[in-house]
């Protein structure tokens, strides 16, 4: 690829997971004391992992590998009985050791049984020697070429980095290579320092594997920090017995194996930019280089723009070879980059080269329509010499006047050697006759800063052309980045000054839109797709038959959603419709690559119904409360006025003066005397 400074370049790169991928997966675990009941529980769940893993994939290795730490002061005892035995029922300290190189995983449970702990003195671990060697030593673990490497690093403890070693005496650095004996164990722990975190970040890099930290509660902070120092690596929590092992590393290769992450390995950021674009697996075109959510088969597609900004100042690295390639996969695209930083016609071999040239005094070299003079010669034609007068009046001038003029150089310059030389940086010419800044504009700026003026004429620079030199022959800006053909204005008009132009279609109806991407009288067909919209998503309208469905309305299948938005600056355009029941719906309809796309609302939204059962029992009841209300009323009032009546009759009768037993105006018939003579005799 031969690319010209300030010009992108675009390539489409796609990825999708292939199904049945090969994995190897070598388990790496500490076995110092503290992780003996998770060795325990390794070892009851090995065929479970197993089993576990093949049920992803067919073709898969397992493999297994443990380390403790530097057999040196402070790090481990060199007490000669603690040498041999650190503690109850431990082996000999050791850095790492390879148990078991990756196979079909059938002898896992075993070995993971079979490998005795062991101990140490501080609390960090020798897991970076550990680390480096299991990437690194490829043959001796097995990994294999095409297939996705997991490293799953399991330890309670934290890690020991470059210069620690100093405190054992160790100052020689990690050479980053393989030293493993015959037996798998580590033969440098003793002679050279721990990894640095950037040697493993690299060397995973190179390596193409994928580190899975799986760690205690307590050390999660700290893994989860180096993880975003190690390119593909993850972390995650592991139970104080490793007793959730199989769902642990079943899940983070899941969570591996849906994102896909491109990079590039260019050092020279300064002068070349690669950007990635895509729109993963949603419809929204963004600038990005990582994709989530990826099933078995999904295919994402990237669009990768590059741009050398500036030639390198090194001639050698005007070619480069970049490699862009997913994290965690051994696979890559190779770009083979050339940038143009000189012209050929400054090289021997091309027609405007010419050593001696007689354009330049036969003294000169001729080349890209300029004289290169040698050291003894100068002037525009190497026309003066260090030994010859070219200013005063023994100096022939009239090669410095033009056509009947007596001004030499029009008065803007002095007579060299019978060549003008103008004395102003914005006159030129022959005779000193043109003026530099009587170009065009545009913008308040000459030549619009794409050209330099000559004459009164701008000559324009690569890619520009016009009066002004304002028109842009790059044709980028009318791509429509978010299209999946990247055509120039969608295949529907041409590219004029950065802007499309966009034709007409057979009946003569120009297409619409910044890229010409709206088909020709796209802003009217809402009444034209209502039916269909009814009779495919509601079973309602004119078209009440599935069959006639069916077959009238193929131009489109609607999309279902919850609620219909458009947005008119991407040429989408509502419509909503009343239909016979009163009820309101709505879609939506614009068109992406040349297909119609429509998106319809999920459910009409229909007045209540009325209930007219309800409302007259509702009324007749409402009646007959009424009227049982007014009975209670005149009742209740009824009692009161005879309780009132009753009240007065009483209170009268009791005022009464006469006895309640005669009538006062009543006269007995006879009447009685008494003497009082004779009483009592």
């Amino acid at each position: 690829m031969c690319v010209p400074t300030d010009e992108e370049q675009w390539m489409r790169i796609e990825y999708a997971q292939a199904e049945d991928y090969p994995v190897d997966l070598y388990y790496l675990m500490d076995l110092s004391k503290s992780m003996e009941d998770d060795k325990e529980k390794l070892s009851s769940l090995g065929d479970l992992l197993a089993e576990s893993m093949r049920n992803i994939t067919s073709n898969f290795r397992l493999g297994f590998g443990s380390f403790v730490d530097k057999v040196v002061m402070p790090y481990v005892s060199t007490v000669p009985k603690k040498l041999e035995s650190p503690c109850d029922g431990c082996v000999a300290p050791y850095g790492f050791r390879n148990h078991m190189r990756l196979s079909d995983g059938k002898n896992f449970s075993t070995e993971v049984r079979n490998a005795k702990v062991s101990g140490n003195l501080d609390a960090p671990e020798g897991g970076f020697d550990a680390i480096m060697q299991a990437v690194v030593c490829r043959q001796q673990i097995g990994w294999r070429e095409k297939a996705r490497r997991l490293l799953v690093f399991s330890t309670d403890a934290s890690f020991h980095y470059a210069g620690d070693g100093k405190l054992g005496g160790i100052v020689k650095p990690n050479d980053g290579k393989c030293h493993l004996d015959e037996v798998g164990s580590y033969t440098h722990s003793t002679l050279q320092d721990y990894p640095s975190i950037s040697q493993i970040n690299q060397k995973v890099k190179d390596n193409a594997i994928n580190v899975i930290f799986a760690v205690t509660k307590e050390q999660i902070n700290v893994y989860s920090s180096l993880q975003k120092n190690v390119e593909g690596s993850s972390s995650g929590v592991l139970s104080e017995d490793s007793s959730n092992v199989v769902d642990f590393v079943r899940d983070q290769y899941n969570k591996i194996t849906s994102s896909v992450e491109l990079k590039h390995n260019s050092t020279d950021n300064n002068n070349v930019q690669i950007k990635y674009y895509s729109s993963c697996v949603n419809d929204v075109y963004k600038e990005t280089n990582k994709c989530d959510g990826l099933k078995v088969g999904t295919q994402v597609e990237f669009q990768a723009e590059l741009k050398v900004t500036r030639c390198p100042e090194d001639p050698r690295d005007w070619k480069q070879v970049i490699q862009i390639y997913p994290i965690g996969i051994s696979e890559a695209l190779l770009i083979d980059l050339e940038i143009l930083c000189d012209c050929p016609c400054e090289r021997t071999g091309s027609e405007l080269y010419e050593e001696k040239s007689a354009q330049c005094s036969s003294v000169g070299t001729y080349m890209c329509g300029v004289c290169k003079c040698d050291d003894q010669h100068f002037g525009r034609m190497c026309q003066c010499g260090l030994d010859k007068p070219h200013t005063g009046t023994d100096v022939d001038t009239t090669g410095c006047r033009a056509l009947n003029s007596t001004l030499e150089c029009s008065g803007r310059g002095t007579c060299d050697c019978g060549v003008c030389s103008c004395t102003e940086s914005w006159v030129s010419g022959e005779y000193c006759q043109c003026d530099n800044r009587a170009c065009d504009h545009y913008d308040n700026k000459l030549c619009a800063d794409h050209g330099t003026c000559e004459c009164g004429i701008c000559k324009c620079y690569d890619g520009w052309k016009g009066s002004s030199c304002s028109c842009t022959m790059r044709n980028d800006s009318c791509i429509n980045k978010q299209s999946s053909n990247m055509e120039v204005c969608s295949g529907n008009g041409m590219c004029e000054c950065g802007e499309c132009v966009c034709n007409q279609d057979e009946e003569g109806r120009p297409y619409d839109g910044v890229y010409c991407e709206i088909i020709p009288a796209t802003s009217g067909k809402c009444l034209e797709f209502r039916d269909c919209i009814q009779c495919l998503m509601y079973k309602t309208g004119p078209i009440d038959n599935e069959e006639d469905c069916a077959s009238n309305c193929t131009a489109f299948s609607p999309q279902p959603v919850k609620t219909v938005k458009a947005d008119e600056d991407k040429y989408e355009f509502l419509c909503t419709y009343y239909d016979e029941d009163d009820c309101r719906f709505a879609y939506m309809y614009t068109y992406k690559d040349h297909k119609l796309v429509v998106m319809a609302q999920e459910e009409r939204e229909c007045p209540p119904e009325i209930n007219i059962l309800g409302i007259v029992l509702g009324v007749i009841g409402a009646i007959v409360l009424i009227g049982l209300a007014l009975l209670l009323l005149w009742k209740l009032l009824t009692t009161i006025h005879d309780r009132r009546e009753f009240a007065r009759f009483e209170k009268e009768r009791m005022m009464a003066k006469w006895d309640t037993g005669e009538n006062p105006i009543y006269k007995q018939a006879t009447s009685t005397f008494k003497n009082p003579t004779y009483a009592g005799k």
